[in-house]
C-alpha cells in the first residue's frame, strides 16, 4: 500500500485491495472513503468486497464514485459532509490518490487558506493547480471568470516590479502592461538600517504606491491567489482571472517572523527589535539611546535573506553609538549566525573584523534563533557546529535585534513556477523560467545565486525588460545578468565597507579604487548611501533610468 497522510484526519491512497483492510486498520484508520466507480479496470477489486471487509474489521465506509475528470459540485458536498459524519482518522482512496485528494481539497475551501490546501495536498505528492480556481471559489466550479488580458502582467509592485514596468515602456510605451499589488505604500527598504541608527527619519522611506505606478501602467490593487501557467492565467483573491502574452514574477520574499517561536508577541517591545519591518526600525534606535549596560544580541538566520549584510550592519552602527557615548565597555556586543562566516565574500571580512575587533563583538557561528520570552528577557539558539550534535543553549538578552527567517511567499511555494526550495526557478542569466518560456522574474523570489539586495533588482529590471521585448519580437534573449549585487556595510556613522559582487563571489566594483576602494571603509560610499543611493532609487529606477545598469549584452555565440 501507498498510503500518503495528507493531515491528521485524513490519508489518501490509490486502490486498496480487501487483504489491505486488516493492516489499514492496524495502522489506526476508522473509516475508508472509496471515489472510484466499480469497474474501471479488469483487476478490480469492487465496493461491496471492501466493504465487506471493512464492517470485518470495525471501520465504517462510504462509497462516492467519481469518474475520472468528473468531480462535480455536488460530490464535493457529499464528500464534505462524509468527512464531517465519519470516524476519524480516515482513508480515501481511487485509482491513484488524485480523486480523492481533489475532493478533499474542494471540500476544505472555505475552511483553510488555499496555500495551505496546496502545501499539503503537494506535501502527499499530489499537484492540485489544475482546481485552484475552484479552491478559491469556496469549492464550486467558477461560472464567470470575468478575464481581463494584458500584454505584460507583472505580479508585485516592489523595487523589481515598479523598475520593469518602467523600463519595460522606455524601450515600447504602447505595451499594455498590468502591474498586481494590494499595497498602498511602497518602502524603501535599504534606508530602515539608517532609520535604525537615527539618520533618516521613517518618512523619508516610504511614499504611496499610487503616486509610484509608471503612467500608463495598470494598477490592479489585490493579492495573488494562484498562477495557471499552462492558461497564461494568475488567478487573484476572489477567483477573479487576469491573462497575459507574458509574465514577470516578482513579490519579493515572505519575513516568516512565525517561525521563531513567542518572537511576534514580544516585537516592538521587551528590548526586542528588527530592522527589517518599517514600524520597528525606531524601536531599534529608541533601545539603542537608552542602552547603557547589558547584553545586546544581534541574530541572523540561515540563508537566503534579503541583504545579508543587514544584521551586522545593525551591529556596527550600535556598537558606534556605544563606542562614541562612552558606553560601550560596559556593554557585551554578541553576534549569533546560523552561518559559519562572517560575509559570504572574502575579501571584505578583512576590513568588517577590524570593526569586530574594535567593538569587542562576540561572534557566535552556527547559531539559529529558535525561541524568544520577551518578558523573561531570554532568547533559545540551536547550535549546529560541524561535526559535532545540535544543541540548544538559552541567552539572557537586554536588547535584541533579530533578522527572521526568510522564505519565498506562500503563493510562489505551493505554485507550478517554484524550483524544490520554493523560489521560482529561473536560467540565472536570461532570468527566464526554466519550464514557461513566456515567464520572467527578478527580485528575492527567484533561485538564480545572487545577493537579495535592491542594487541586485536595479540591474536585473533592464535585463528582464531587454529580454521581453526581444521576445515579443520573436528574437532570443539579448541580455544577461552577471550576479551582481551590492551591501553598503555600514561599519560607523559616517563610514561604509562597499561589497560588490557578482556570480561566484567575482569582485564587480562600480567605481575606480581612487574613488571608493571597496575593501576599506570609506566616507565617499558613506555619501553615496546616505545622499546618492534614495534619490537615484526614487528618481532613476522606479522611473526607467538605468544608471549604471546597462546589461551585459548576450551574443549569438554565447546562446550556441
Amino acid at each position: 500500500m501507498d498510503i500518503r497522510r495528507i493531515n491528521e484526519e485524513i490519508s489518501v491512497s490509490p486502490q486498496i485491495a480487501p487483504e489491505d483492510v486488516k493492516a489499514i486498520s492496524e495502522a489506526g484508520f476508522r473509516s475508508i472513503i472509496c471515489n472510484r466507480p466499480d469497474g474501471e479496470a479488469a483487476d478490480q477489486p469492487n465496493f461491496e468486497e471492501i466493504e465487506k471487509a471493512a464492517k470485518k474489521a470495525g471501520l465504517e465506509t462510504r462509497w462516492i464514485p467519481i469518474s475520472g475528470g468528473m468531480v462535480g459540485d455536488e460530490d464535493v458536498e457529499a464528500f464534505r459532509k462524509a468527512l464531517a459524519e465519519l470516524p476519524r482518522p480516515i482513508l480515501g482512496y481511487c485509482r491513484t490518490g488524485t480523486r480523492t485528494t481533489t475532493l478533499w481539497s474542494l471540500a476544505q475551501a472555505g475552511k483553510m487558506e488555499p496555500t495551505e490546501i496546496l502545501a499539503a495536498t503537494r506535501a502527499a505528492g499530489y499537484d492540485m493547480g489544475g482546481v485552484v480556481r475552484r479552491i478559491l471559489n469556496g469549492g464550486r466550479t467558477p461560472t464567470d471568470e470575468g478575464d481581463a488580458k494584458f500584454d505584460v502582467v507583472i505580479v508585485g509592485a516592489g523595487a523589481g516590479g515598479i523598475a520593469v514596468a518602467a523600463s519595460l515602456l522606455k524601450r515600447r510605451a504602447d505595451l499594455e502592461i498590468a502591474l498586481i499589488d494590494p499595497a498602498d505604500v511602497h518602502y524603501y527598504q535599504p534606508g530602515f538600517t539608517l532609520v535604525g541608527a537615527g539618520v533618516f527619519d521613517p518618512a523619508v522611506t516610504a511614499r504611496t504606491m499610487a503616486s509610484l505606478i509608471p503612467k500608463g501602467v495598470h494598477w490592479i490593487k489585490s493579492a495573488v491567489a494562484a498562477f495557471e501557467p499552462q492558461n497564461n492565467a494568475v488567478i487573484l483573491d476572489g477567483c477573479r482571472v487576469v491573462k497575459y502574452d507574458r509574465l514577470i514574477v516578482t513579490p519579493g520574499l515572505k519575513l516568516d517572523w512565525d517561525a521563531i517561536e513567542g518572537l511576534t508577541e514580544t516585537l516592538g517591545k521587551n528590548g526586542v527589535t528588527s530592522n527589517y519591518r518599517y514600524d520597528l526600525a525606531p524601536y531599534t534606535w529608541k533601545l539603542v539611546q537608552e542602552m547603557k549596560r547589558g547584553r545586546a544580541i544581534f541574530t541572523q538566520p540561515p540563508m537566503p535573506i534579503k541583504c545579508a549584510g543587514a544584521p551586522q550592519k545593525a551591529m556596527y552602527l550600535s556598537a558606534d553609538h556605544w563606542y562614541r557615548n562612552g558606553v560601550l565597555k560596559d556593554i557585551e556586543v554578541d553576534f549569533r549566525n546560523a552561518g559559519g562566516v562572517l560575509f559570504g565574500v572574502k575579501e571584505y571580512v578583512p576590513a568588517l573584523m577590524k570593526y569586530v575587533e574594535r567593538y569587542g563583538a562576540k561572534l557566535n557561528f552556527f547559531n539559529n534563533l529558535v525561541a524568544v520570552d520577551g518578558a523573561a528577557k531570554k532568547a533559545v539558539f540551536e547550535v549546529a557546529k560541524p561535526d559535532a550534535e545540535k544543541e540548544r543553549v538559552e541567552v539572557e538578552f537586554d536588547m535584541m535585534h533579530v533578522c527572521p527567517p526568510q522564505t519565498a511567499p506562500d503563493f510562489i511555494r505551493v505554485s507550478p513556477l517554484a524550483d524544490a526550495a520554493g523560489w521560482v526557478d529561473v536560467d540565472k542569466e536570461t532570468l527566464r523560467h526554466t519550464q514557461y518560456e513566456n515567464i520572467w522574474s527578478l527580485g528575492d523570489v527567484m533561485n538564480a545565486p545572487n545577493a537579495k539586495t535592491a542594487a541586485a533588482a536595479r540591474k536585473q529590471a533592464p535585463v528582464v525588460a531587454d529580454n521581453v521585448v526581444a521576445d515579443i519580437d520573436g528574437k532570443p534573449a539579448t541580455s544577461a545578468y552577471d550576479g551582481y549585487g551590492s551591501c553598503p556595510l555600514t561599519v560607523e556613522r559616517g563610514k561604509i565597507v562597499l561589497a560588490e559582487f557578482g556570480y561566484g563571489g567575482k569582485l564587480l566594483p562600480s567605481f575606480p579604487k581612487f574613488v571608493i576602494n571597496g575593501q576599506k571603509p570609506s566616507r565617499a560610499a558613506w555619501i553615496l548611501k546616505e545622499k546618492m543611493l534614495p534619490p537615484i532609487y526614487w528618481k532613476a529606477m522606479l522611473k526607467g533610468k538605468e544608471w549604471m545598469a546597462s546589461p551585459e549584452k548576450v551574443t549569438v555565440s554565447d546562446q550556441g
